[in-house]
């Protein structure tokens, strides 16, 4: 049986790679594949992560043994394979690439293919170029500036103005007000 993974990024809107591998092949086979695919090298700490349809992660199945509490089932990449996780088509996945900044690849398992095998897996679809493998903490913060955070569209409406909030529309909230506050302060 074969599983064809469609992966995509969050940061580069026109990246794209399609990755088939035999079912029976490990997750650190799928993560070479994927590293490969991309260019990047094998150095880093990665994990996949199971989701659910709205992306929360549910399993972790990490690169090494974290030595967690043994009341967390504890999957490692080399001695999992794909089919002992995986059954669904549609099925979601992120597969973390760097650790120090929670940067992943949102994946899919497409399609699954009964009745074929694969010795290695394969890239059979690249488009465009990945995000660079690392970014360092000051580079992600100037990417995140406090115009993103609170920028104009940040209370949902873009023709919001500060200077609209005043006193005198919160004149009822008196009462739920603490005496005590200084208004000076």
């Amino acid at each position: 049986m074969v599983f064809r993974f469609l992966i995509i990024s969050d940061e580069v809107d026109d990246f794209l790679r399609e990755i088939k591998i035999d079912a029976e092949a490990t997750f650190l086979d799928l993560q070479n594949a994927i590293l490969e695919s991309v260019g990047y090298a094998g150095d880093q700490m990665t994990s996949f992560f199971i989701c659910d349809d709205d992306w929360s992660k549910r399993t972790e199945i990490t690169l090494v043994d974290m030595d967690r509490s043994s009341e967390e089932d504890t999957y490692i990449m080399e001695d999992t394979r794909l089919e002992e996780l995986l059954e669904d088509e549609e099925q979601k996945l992120l597969f973390v690439f760097d650790y120090m900044t929670e940067r992943s690849f949102f994946m899919e398992l497409r399609e699954i293919i009964p009745g074929q095998d694969m010795d290695a897996a394969v890239c059979s679809k690249s488009q465009g170029v990945p995000p660079p493998q690392t970014v360092a903490f000051d580079e992600l913060d100037a990417k995140i500036t406090a115009n993103d955070l609170l920028g104009e569209d940040f209370y949902g409406d873009s023709e919001y103005d500060p200077d609209e909030l005043d006193k005198d529309g919160f004149e009822g909230l008196n009462d739920v007000i603490d005496p005590s506050f200084d208004e000076n302060y």
